[in-house]
């Protein structure tokens, strides 16, 4: 039998219906009972369009109450949210939505231009539902733990985006297994900066409902506005990549944050030691973390007493998971395993992949690290030759792919170079088959890639490094700009 709890949202509504559950930057704030009548009211407005159990619902938008509202709304009527990333292309997102039978699609108001790029069947902004008559419906009461609740598109290896599964079971174990690291105050308040189209953005509104915690809202990060919301809204918790953390540092001066502030939760791929020791210095508490899409956000995280102690590790697995790095000696690198019930039970309609990711119970995730003396994981790549820029996975062959369908080029490999302000960069070696310029290049590139993933130097070479096997070696590109 399904393990079922109280709906999440119904059920802090009740516990304490008058608690802010959300604030925004403007002085807005929406209790969690205005969040629980706001989200049913928008439940039975959807029903009226035909959204039902099963339905999968796209969501376009950047953060906003509008937008938690709307995934609590598909929990109430048991349909699945997709979440949408708004900095990809119309060609991008129409291989999500067709990949993951969207049939409607949600878009901010703001966004309903690039939502009529999308082919779906139906495509509505939140403000044409909110004028919808309601449905006389009935909404859910308990959420079943197995049923799955949202889809988030992760890239894989081979640059073809996956459908990641989240269940309510995922989301609630991610929740408590991050109450049970870092600890649960009465006080606490997230920041959330992050994309809600993020799995560690959702996570967080989530651990909002489950915890009965205040969120801090930004439509996006904005280094001012987060520096003086952490100095003056007595935030205890935000979550952050290296580049944001980058910035804050600088932002902070030669100051202190308030004692409220006790922890930056980092995530997105190794940091930097000197940035690491640098927040040491001004007592800024950064506990890093490890995590990816397919484990509802964070899996391993220092705690706070080995924050200083263990800098540059990821930490121990939370308390309900489990991790392994598949190499049977100290300290040597292998592949990072990680089983738990926060693991996502595959991804959408890829049984091929799925029985190569899993094996018994156990996700391959294809990052690499190793675990010192004391059990402590060490990320040292997230994958081969996955490039991390400023939070966001850009995966090489991805661009290689679009790149050489311009009739110039011939070849064409594509690697991450260190950057200062972004963690890395992507960079592309060509091999020119006929006349063609940077720019030309960037121009074809500009309809086809997000602006994150665009290369940001192109590089002409008169050959690219391969091994026997003729494979292209990505870890020898670099050596090539020796040539300039």
């Amino acid at each position: 039998m399904t393990e079922t709890i109280p709906h999440w949202l119904t059920k802090q509504a009740d516990l304490a219906p008058n608690q802010i559950a959300i604030e925004l930057d403007n002085g807005e704030i929406c209790t969690f009972n205005e969040l629980k009548v706001s989200s049913q009211k928008f439940a039975r407005k959807l029903a009226q369009s035909g959204v039902q159990e099963g339905t999968h619902v796209g969501i376009l938008s950047n953060n906003s109450i509008s937008m938690i509202a709307a995934i609590h709304a598909l929990s109430y009527l048991g349909a699945v949210g997709v979440l949408l990333n708004t900095r990809l292309t119309a060609e991008e997102l129409n291989y999500q939505v067709k990949d993951a039978d969207v049939s409607l699609l949600l878009t901010a108001e703001e966004l309903k231009e690039e939502g009529r790029q999308l082919q779906v069947d139906s495509i509505q902004s939140f403000s044409e539902i909110h004028y919808l008559p309601e449905k006389d419906v009935r909404l859910r009461t308990e959420l079943r733990l197995d049923d799955t609740f949202t889809i988030i598109y992760t890239s894989g290896t081979t640059g073809f985006p996956k459908g990641v599964i989240h269940t309510y079971g995922n989301h609630w174990w991610s929740a408590i297994g991050s109450a049970l690291n870092l600890g649960l105050s009465e006080h606490d308040k997230w920041l959330i900066a992050l994309p809600i189209f993020h799995v560690s953005g959702l996570s967080t509104s989530i651990k909002s409902v489950i915890y009965g915690m205040p969120i801090y809202l930004l439509e996006s990060f904005n280094v001012t506005k987060v520096h003086d919301a952490l100095m003056s809204k007595r935030i205890t918790i935000i979550s952050v990549v290296t580049m944001m953390v980058q910035n804050l540092l600088n932002q902070l001066g030669e100051n202190t944050y308030p004692d409220t502030v006790r922890c930056f939760l980092l995530g997105g791929g190794p940091a930097p030691k000197p940035m690491l020791e640098k927040a040491k210095e001004k007592r800024v508490p950064v506990f890093q973390s490890y995590g990816m899409t397919e484990t509802s956000s964070q899996i391993v995280t220092l705690s706070p007493k080995d924050a200083l102690e263990k800098i540059g590790s990821a930490g121990k697995p939370l308390f309900p998971a489990q991790l392994k790095v598949e190499h049977p000696d100290e300290n040597s690198v292998g592949e990072i395993m990680v089983k738990g019930p926060m693991v996502t039970k595959g991804y959408y309609k890829k049984d091929g992949v799925n029985k190569k990711a899993f094996k018994d119970g156990w996700l391959a995730t294809g990052d690499m690290g190793y675990l010192d003396e004391d059990g402590f994981l060490y990320v040292v790549d997230r994958r081969k030759d996955l490039i991390i820029s400023g939070g966001e996975n850009i995966y090489p062959s991805e661009i290689e792919s679009v790149l050489t369908g311009m009739k110039q080029i011939k070849e064409v490999g594509v690697t991450g170079k260190p950057d200062d302000t972004w963690g890395k960069v992507p960079v592309a070696f060509i091999v020119k088959n006929e006349a063609v310029k940077a720019e030309e290049i960037l121009a074809f590139a500009e309809n086809r890639l997000a602006k994150y993933k665009l290369p940001k130097e192109i590089y002409f070479v008169d050959k690219l490094p391969r091994n026997a096997s003729n494979k292209l070696v990505r870890s020898k590109l670099l050596e090539l700009q020796d040539n300039y």
